[in-house]
């Protein structure tokens, strides 16, 4: 229940439906209820057991009320009438009008309480998934290295669905299904007190059970999520690295991964089905079972000439009584139901309530623009307790110069580089901008100094102009001039659509070069004064890095700019080149100070470089 109403909080539009749903659903109820009411006296016609004392009893018009009674009373009122004036045939007429009346009314009723319904459901789970959403895109860059994109796209999706489909269940048993099984018991009471007391005797034993099969349910229904998203989380593997499944001959190895998770969650699904569908049938049977009990003890009643029910009572309470069993039956069905949403809103909340690692502090300033040095000082970090990737770094990055990270792979340079964006804390020491910690900027500022270009150029499926522009709002003019600045306006002319070409799932109707020509582009058009290049030509063929190295110097001049580089002779400029090595600077220097160093690391680099 708890998990429910949490849910129920992205409800925005429920307290303006609430009381509209709630009229609605009573009126429904009400004439739906009446429908077998209004049996009674149509039963007494047809086996002439209306007497003249009858006929005396209802000749007073009843006064108005909103109790159950009134509505009863003003038909037998009209129905006594027409038998005085037109005998046994009129009020049979006048019966099957009346419950043709009432079967209409009911149904209207219902169908405008099921479309408040399924406004307030489609709103709340909009809301939900836009939050999930929102809450995924602040988390931490380091949550995504460590939770699969499958699993998250599962929330997004399976989960959510999960969701909606319990949320219309658990919202139409709370309200309409309650109320109305409320409403049953309350005209079952006008008829027999006796017969409706024995039922309720026994209808506990139904729930007790149907509660027992719920609690297992939502243990299996979280398994059947849990494995879902691992199912994804592998299709999105498998489509995104298509060339090396292909590549490497790999389909076999690819379709046995996904076969066994496949048959895995099928079993998974099958047993949480074998164990919802069990609910149905047990609360059916124990309806019926109920129902013989009363004929039972009902009929014995009438059969001895208890004067507390007639006939005719007895067969409209045994119908009404049947009716009882389908809200009861659907609040089963929806509490079985439920618990399969509820165990995809555990998996939601637990991703809404995981704090970011990375935020804001309280008294966190804004910097306008950034002026004199970024500084390095004593900086470690560790991705695993006790396991340093960086340590006691310590540098500085004066205003429009260029430094340099270079080294072997797995040095820490990279890391280094995600340090000045925030994607994640220094683990011990400090990275100051013009003598701030970065810690106390606000992200959103910090953010807007900073340009990155990937090795990995990351682009989206969308045109050419939108991926330059992701971000940013700027003229065609201002596009193109990015976009030349970067050697890239020559090719994006040449396309189909030129600015406005699709270029495909991650810019997959690109080359290498042209997509990283983009990126730069994008960079380009945001103008940061802090720029940071992560192997930004590591991938290229020669035509191509030459091109974007050529686009690079022009991005590079007046800025600020940290690059990382495997290709020494990218960097043979930089003000200063950081030799990292095991998460330490063993080296530092300019290109030529560095060589002068027979011995040292970067000579022996650039020398098999060389080779």
């Amino acid at each position: 229940m708890k998990t429910y109403l949490r849910i129920l909080q992205y409800a925005e539009s429920l307290k303006a439906f609430a009381f509209p749903y709630f009229i609605l659903s009573l009126l429904a109820s009400l004439f739906g209820i009446l429908n077998f009411t209004l049996l009674i006296p149509l039963l007494d016609v047809l086996f002439d057991k209306v007497q003249a004392i009858d006929l005396q009893k209802f000749s007073v018009k009843p006064v108005f009320s909103l109790e159950s009674d009134y509505f009863k009373e003003i038909f037998n009122y009209y129905f006594y009438q027409i038998i005085a004036l037109y005998g046994r045939m009129g009020a049979l007429k006048f019966a099957c009008i009346a419950i043709v009346v009432s079967v209409v009314c009911s149904n209207i009723f219902r169908y405008f309480s099921q479309r408040i319904l399924k406004t307030v459901e489609a709103q709340t789970i909009a809301s939900l998934r836009q939050a999930i959403f929102e809450k995924t895109l602040n988390l931490h860059f380091g949550f995504f290295n460590n939770e699969r994109k499958g699993n998250l796209m599962a929330h997004l999706t399976t989960d959510v669905q999960e969701v909606e489909n319990s949320v219309g269940r658990a919202f139409t048993a709370s309200f309409k299904e309650v109320f109305t099984l409320v409403m049953y018991f309350v005209f079952l009471f006008n008829m027999s007190v006796k017969l409706t007391l024995f039922s309720l005797l026994i209808l506990p034993i139904s729930g007790g059970v149907i509660a027992t099969i719920s609690r297992r349910l939502r243990r299996a229904a979280r398994e059947v999520q849990e494995r879902q998203s691992a199912m994804i989380g592998t299709l999105d593997e498998v489509f995104g690295g298509m060339r090396i499944v292909k590549g490497f001959n790999a389909e076999k190895v690819v379709a046995e991964k996904f076969k066994e998770q496949n048959y895995g969650y099928k079993s998974a699904v099958l047993r949480m089905v074998y164990r919802q569908e069990m609910t149905s049938p047990v609360s059916e049977a124990l309806g019926v079972t109920v129902i013989a009990g009363i004929l039972l003890y009902g009929g014995s009643l009438v059969i001895n000439n208890d004067e507390s029910l007639s006939a005719s009572t007895f067969i409209s309470f045994i119908i009404l009584f049947s009716q009882v069993m389908r809200p009861a039956k659907v609040i089963a069905d929806a509490f079985s139901g439920v618990q399969r949403g509820i165990a995809s809103a555990e998996r939601i909340l637990k991703l809404i309530d995981t704090v970011p690692a990375i935020q804001d502090a309280k008294d966190a300033v804004a910097i306008p623009e950034f002026k004199e040095e970024i500084e390095f000082k004593n900086v470690s970090f560790e991705y695993q307790e006790g396991r340093k990737v960086l340590d006691n770094i310590s540098f500085k990055i004066q205003k429009g110069k260029t430094v340099a990270l270079v080294g072997t792979s797995g040095g820490g340079k990279s890391t280094l580089a995600d340090l000045v964006p925030r994607f994640y804390d220094p683990t011990e020491g400090q990275i100051l901008m013009d003598g701030i910690d970065l810690k106390q900027i606000t992200q959103a500022s910090l953010s807007k100094q900073i340009g990155i270009v990937t090795q990995e150029s990351i682009l989206f499926n969308d045109t050419v102009a939108n991926n330059i522009t992701f971000g940013s709002v700027a003229t065609s003019e201002k596009i193109e001039e990015a976009a030349k600045i970067a050697n890239a306006h020559q090719y994006i002319s040449q396309l189909a659509d030129g600015y406005q070409t699709f270029i495909g799932d991650r810019g997959g109707r690109l080359s290498g070069g042209q997509r990283q020509r983009l990126s730069i582009a994008r960079a380009v058009l945001k103008n940061p004064p802090i720029l940071i290049l992560d192997e930004a030509t590591s991938a290229l063929d020669t035509e191509s890095e030459k091109l974007v190295q050529e686009a690079l110097t022009h991005l590079m001049k007046n800025r600020t700019t940290l690059v990382i580089a495997h290709r020494l002779s990218t960097i043979q400029h930089a003000d200063e080149i950081l030799v990292i090595n095991h998460g330490k600077i063993v080296e530092r220097g300019t290109h030529n100070e560095l060589l002068a160093n027979e011995n040292g690391f970067y000579k022996k680099l650039n020398s098999m470089q060389e080779l």
